[in-house]
């Protein structure tokens, strides 16, 4: 474990008896509110200074009252450092009003508009998606992009038409680590590497292996990958509860990336654990 408190950018809290979430039907083992308490629980062994919540693909257009829900949380518990609350950008300039309503809450860092789950991924780079996505600088909020590997062309398009806006990309792009595959993930990483407006979340990784039977060998040639593009001042540390229960503990991810990291600086490691995210996010 390191040897100084971490800050993780990326923690899901929800609630299913306040709002519905209808993507949890398919994942039955962390179909249960998860607040915290649980968190807590969770990374025992692990010393969390700060954390940021990350948006849960709320149902029925609650994405307001979400924000709202988790911004009473973060008012009662100061290590709930900063939000990265949804927004629906396709709406182009008619999103500002969400924008306002999400500025005001304190502890709103940035904005996510879920590209994964979307059948047509391009929807991404649309006029208005790229007009709403534009607006963002001016509240001071980043946009965390999450989108599966075969998808990240339209990714490294958005990077490129929005150059003021500050990216983060989730889940190392979310590569089909489970079937070996590298390209054309790859050579994306590489392009949006060169892309000085990304920051590349290390985050949601074992989940996209093998959930059963996945080795440290699997996964580490695309961390691996990752840290070597962007370098220690563009990657951050995110452990993605509660999705990570699917495949593994809290301790299991920081015991493999500090495996990883034997022989990186502390300057460097604490990059990665703590300042990285603390600038970036604004915390």
């Amino acid at each position: 474990m390191p040897n100084f408190s971490i800050v993780d950018t990326h923690v899901h809290l929800y609630d299913v008896d306040r709002f519905r979430y209808a993507w949890l039907a398919s994942v039955p083992p962390i179909n249960r509110t998860c607040l915290i308490p649980d968190f807590d629980r969770a990374h025992e062994g692990v010393e969390i200074e700060k954390f940021v919540f990350a948006e849960v693909a709320v149902s029925d257009d609650a994405y307001l009252r979400e924000a709202e829900f988790i911004q009473g949380l973060a008012d009662n518990d100061s290590r709930l450092a900063g939000m990265i609350a949804h927004a629906p950008l396709e709406k182009g300039e008619e999103v500002k009003a969400d924008l306002e309503v999400l500025h005001r809450l304190k502890s709103t860092r940035g904005i996510r508009r879920l590209i994964e789950t979307e059948r047509d991924p391009s929807f991404c780079i649309s006029d208005s998606f790229v007009a709403g996505a534009r607006l963002l600088p001016a509240y001071g909020f980043t946009f965390d992009i999450c989108i599966k590997h075969w998808a990240m062309v339209y990714a490294v398009e958005l990077v490129k038409r929005c150059p003021d806006v500050t990216f983060v990309l989730d889940h190392i792009g979310k590569p089909d680590i489970r079937n070996g595959l590298v390209e054309p993930w790859k050579r994306q990483i590489n392009e949006l590497a060169r892309l000085p407006n990304v920051v590349c979340k290390i985050s949601g990784v074992i989940t996209e292996a093998n959930h059963v039977g996945w080795k440290r060998a699997d996964i580490e040639p695309y961390i691996s990958h990752v840290i070597e593009q962007f370098g220690f001042d563009r990657i951050m540390f995110g452990s993605d509860w509660s999705v990570a229960e699917l495949t593994h503990s809290y301790a299991q991810f920081v015991d493999v990336l500090d495996e990883m990291l034997v022989g990186v600086s502390e300057v460097e490691q604490r990059k990665f654990y703590r300042e990285n995210a603390m600038r970036i996010y604004r915390l």
